[in-house]
C-alpha cells in the first residue's frame, strides 16, 4: 500500500532556500569528510592534534575507526597461569549473575567474562521485572575500567591506609561530643545494608540516617505511603493495558526507575485486531510521547488541569481550550476501558500522586499493582532540605556521604561553603567527585562488578550482588565500612550470606539463589522508620513566565556515570545530539524570543546561547535546541551534566541544571537571556 508521508531529517528542510538542503539531497554530509588527509598519512596522523572528541564526531565508530584500532601496536607477553583456575577456559566466556543498584539504575543482569574480565552486561531473564537493562546498565561494564577511580583511602587529601581511616573516623565521631551528624545516602533498597545502617545509628545514636535520590519521586513516594502505609511506588504492567493516558510520564523513559517498556511493547501487538490506546501529554518531547497513538504539547499548568477533570476535581471548563477535546477522549476513553485503563503521572505534587492511586483503583486497574509495588527509592525531599538548612545554620556539625555527591547536585545555595565548615566530613566514593574532593576523610568504594550486597526491588522479589572480578584497588565497601566500625570482625559476604539464610531463604539453597541471581520470599525487611509527608496542592501556574522542565536524558541519566565516554557518545533518541545538555524550546517560543538554530554548510548546527536564571542560581552560555513538539512556553534541560571533578577533560560537557533544582522540583520559572555566542551542537 502507498504511503504518502514525508520524512524530515530536520527542521532546516523547512527553509526552501536552504544551500546545506540542496546538498544534501543526494549526500549524507554537506562536504565531503577529509578522513584521507589524517587517515592515510602516518606523518600528518602522528601530528594531529584532533581532540578524541572531534575524531569522533567525524568517523564515529566506523571501520576507519576500527582500522585504526587494529593498527601494529606494542607486543605484550602475557605471564601463564601457574595453576590454571578449573573454571576459567581461554577463549571460552563465563556468566555470573549480579545486580546494579547504583541508586538511579537497578536491574538483575548476567555479566559476561573472559579470562576472568568482566566485558559485557546482558540482561538476567530470571529477574522479571527488576528494572529494566537500558544504556547505562549495558555501559556501565567500561565505568569499571575508568582511570580515574580512587585507589584507596584518603585522610585530607593524602593517601592514608584503612586502619588509619577507621581511626580517624572514630575519633571523629567521638570528638563531636554528640553533636548531630547526618549518614546521607542513595537508596540502597538492600535489607542487609538496612539491617547494618540501623546497627550503626545504635552504636552513635547521634547520627541519623536520610535518603537521598539526585532525581527526586518524592511525592509519589509520599502519595503511596499515605494511601497505602509503605514507602515504595505503584509497579505498572502495561501488557494489561488497553487505553493508557499519561500526564507528564515518560514511562518508557526513565519515570520511577523505568523499566517498563516491554509490558509495552507487548501491549502493542494487535490481538484480534486490537492494541493498546496510548495518549500523552507532556512538555518535553519524550520517548513516550514519540510512541503515542496522540501526543499533545501541554505546559505544566495545563497538565493539572486534564488531570484535575479526568479524575473528576475539575470541570471541563477548567481546562484550557486548545487541549479540551483531547481531554475528553482521554477520559471517554479510560472509562470506557475500565479495569484495562491506566492513568500515570510525572506532576512532582503529591496531591496530584494521590489523585492518580485513587483513580486507578475506582477503575480497578489491573495494570497498577500495588501488592508488590517498586522498591527502589526512598527519598524524602522534605528530610532532604532539612540537611541542608541543617549544614547551613550550624545545626548539623557532621555528614557522611555514600552512593551520592551533593556538592554537585544540590541546588546553588550556599550548601558548598557551608560543607567547608563542618567539622566532620566523609565521602564513600569512586571517584574524587566534587563532594569526595572537598571531604576531610574519603572511603574509596568498589564498582558493583567488584562487589557483594541484595536489592529489594520490587517487594518480595529480591536479588543478590556479587563480584564478577577481584578489586582492582585498595576498595573497600560501605557494607564493610559498617561491619568494622560497628565491632564486628566478620566480613560483609559471611555476613550476606547468614542474613538471607537466616531470613530470606526459608531453608533454599544459597547456592542456587546466588546462581540465579533472584529470589522470591514473603520475608518483610525493616527499612527504618517512614519520614514525615506533606500532601499541599502544587500550582503550576506560571501565567505569561516560561516554565523550565527539568528531565534526565537515556545517556547520562542522573550523571554518576558522566565519565563514561560510551554514555556521552550515545546520540539522544528524540534530538540526535550528543555530548552536551541543551535548552528545548518550541518554534513558537524561539522565534518570538529571537533565538535561533543555523545549519552551517558542512551540516553541522549551531545554537544560539542563552543565561538561564532561577532566583539567585545562573547558568550561561546555556545552548537552544530548537525542538519540534515541544509544549509552546515551557523549555527543557537535561541533569547530569557539567561536572567537573575528576571528569577527563573531554567529558566535561554541559551545563550543571542541578543549580536550579530548587527544593528537588522539576518545574521552575526561568528568565532566559540571549547572550553573544553561538554553541556547536553535535548531531
Amino acid at each position: 500500500m502507498a504511503s504518502n508521508k514525508k520524512y524530515w531529517k530536520s527542521i532546516e528542510e523547512l527553509n526552501p532556500e536552504s544551500s546545506v538542503v540542496e546538498a544534501l539531497k543526494q549526500n549524507e554530509f554537506a562536504q565531503p569528510i577529509p578522513t584521507d588527509q589524517f587517515l592515510g598519512d602516518k606523518d600528518v596522523l602522528e601530528r594531529s592534534s584532533t581532540t578524541r572528541r572531534d575524531f569522533l564526531k567525524y568517523v564515529g565508530f566506523s571501520t576507519a575507526a576500527a582500522s585504526l584500532a587494529a593498527c601494529e601496536g606494542p607486543v605484550i607477553k602475557s605471564i601463564p597461569y601457574v595453576v590454571a583456575p578449573d573454571e576459567i577456559v581461554p577463549g571460552v566466556a563465563n556468566y555470573y549473575a549480579t545486580t546494579i543498584s547504583d541508586g538511579f539504575d537497578f536491574a538483575s543482569v548476567l555479566v559476561k567474562t573472559r579470562e576472568g574480565r568482566p566485558i559485557k552486561i546482558e540482561r538476567n531473564d530470571l529477574g522479571g521485572k527488576i528494572g529494566g537493562v537500558n544504556a547505562r546498565v549495558h555501559a556501565s561494564v567500561l565505568s569499571m575500567y575508568d582511570k580515574n577511580r580512587l585507589m584507596g583511602p584518603q585522610i585530607n587529601g593524602q593517601d592514608a591506609t584503612w586502619a588509619e581511616l577507621d581511626q580517624a573516623v572514630a575519633s571523629g565521631l567521638e570528638g563531636l561530643n554528640g553533636a548531630e551528624v547526618i549518614l546521607l545516602t542513595q537508596s540502597f533498597a538492600s535489607p542487609s545494608t538496612a539491617a547494618l545502617v540501623k546497627a550503626f545509628t545504635k552504636k552513635y545514636p547521634n547520627v541519623k540516617h536520610v535518603t537521598y535520590d539526585m532525581v527526586s519521586v518524592s511525592e509519589a513516594l509520599d502519595a503511596f505511603q499515605e494511601v497505602y502505609g509503605m514507602r515504595a511506588l505503584a509497579d505498572y504492567d502495561f501488557s494489561k493495558a488497553a487505553t493508557i493516558v499519561s500526564i507528564g510520564a515518560d514511562f518508557l523513559g526513565d519515570w520511577q526507575g523505568g523499566g517498563f517498556e516491554a509490558g509495552y511493547a507487548q501491549s502493542r501487538i494487535p490481538k484480534d485486531g486490537r492494541m493498546s490506546r496510548h495518549i500523552q501529554f507532556e512538555s518535553n518531547m519524550s520517548l513516550s510521547g514519540a510512541n503515542a497513538d496522540k501526543r499533545v504539547p501541554a505546559s505544566p499548568a495545563q497538565q493539572a488541569a486534564v488531570l484535575g477533570y479526568i479524575t473528576g476535581s475539575k470541570a471541563l471548563s477548567d481546562v484550557p481550550e486548545i487541549i479540551r477535546p483531547a481531554a475528553e477522549q482521554a477520559k471517554r476513553q479510560l472509562e470506557k476501558a475500565g479495569s484495562k485503563g491506566v492513568l500515570v503521572c510525572g506532576l512532582p505534587c503529591p496531591m496530584a500522586q494521590k489523585k492518580v492511586l485513587n483513580y486507578n483503583a475506582s477503575l480497578g486497574s489491573e495494570v497498577m499493582d500495588v501488592t508488590h509495588p517498586i522498591m527502589k527509592f526512598s527519598g524524602s525531599s522534605t528530610a532532604v532540605q532539612d540537611v541542608i538548612e541543617g549544614v547551613k545554620n550550624g545545626r548539623i556539625k557532621g555528614l557522611i556521604t555514600a552512593g551520592v555527591n551533593p556538592l554537585y547536585a544540590f541546588p546553588e545555595n550556599g550548601f558548598a561553603e557551608a560543607f567547608k565548615n563542618l567539622g566532620f566530613t566523609l565521602s564513600f566514593a569512586m571517584r574524587a567527585d566534587e563532594t569526595a574532593s572537598a571531604a576531610k576523610l574519603v572511603a574509596a568504594t568498589p564498582h558493583y562488578l567488584e562487589a557483594w550486597g541484595d536489592v529489594e526491588a520490587k517487594k518480595g522479589m529480591f536479588s543478590l550482588v556479587q563480584p564478577t572480578i577481584r578489586p582492582l584497588f585498595n576498595t573497600r565497601q560501605f557494607q564493610e565500612c559498617m561491619l568494622a566500625w560497628t565491632g564486628s570482625t566478620q566480613s560483609y559476604h559471611d555476613y550476606l550470606k547468614a542474613f538471607w539464610q537466616e531470613n530470606i531463604l526459608s531453608g533454599s539453597s544459597w547456592s542456587k539463589a546466588l546462581h540465579d541471581g533472584v529470589f522470591s520470599s514473603t520475608y518483610s525487611a525493616d527499612y527504618g522508620s517512614l519520614p514525615a509527608t506533606a500532601t499541599p496542592a502544587r500550582h503550576f501556574d506560571t501565567g505569561e513566565a516560561m516554565a523550565l522542565c527539568l528531565y534526565t536524558k537515556t545517556g547520562l541519566g542522573d550523571g554518576r556515570q558522566a565519565n563514561n565516554p560510551w554514555l556521552q557518545e550515545l546520540p539522544d533518541p528524540i534530538s540526535r545530539a550528543t555530548w552536551d545538555n541543551y535548552l528545548t524550546v518550541s518554534a513558537a517560543d524561539a522565534k518570538r524570543l529571537g533565538l535561533t538554530n543555523t545549519h552551517v554548510s558542512n551540516g553541522a548546527l549551531n545554537g544560539d546561547c542563552v543565561r538561564v536564571t532561577v532566583g539567585d542560581a545562573v547558568l550561561e552560555r546555556v545552548p537552544v535546541l530548537i525542538q519540534p513538539g515541544q509544549a509552546p512556553g515551557t523549555v527543557g534541560l537535561a541533569l547530569g551534566y557539567g561536572q567537573k571533578a575528576s571528569i577527563q577533560a573531554e567529558m566535561q560537557t554541559g551545563v550543571n541544571a542541578y543549580s536550579l533544582y530548587k527544593e528537588l522540583k522539576r518545574f521552575r520559572l526561568p528568565h532566559l537571556r540571549l547572550i553573544f555566542g553561538i554553541h556547536l551542537i553535535v548531531q
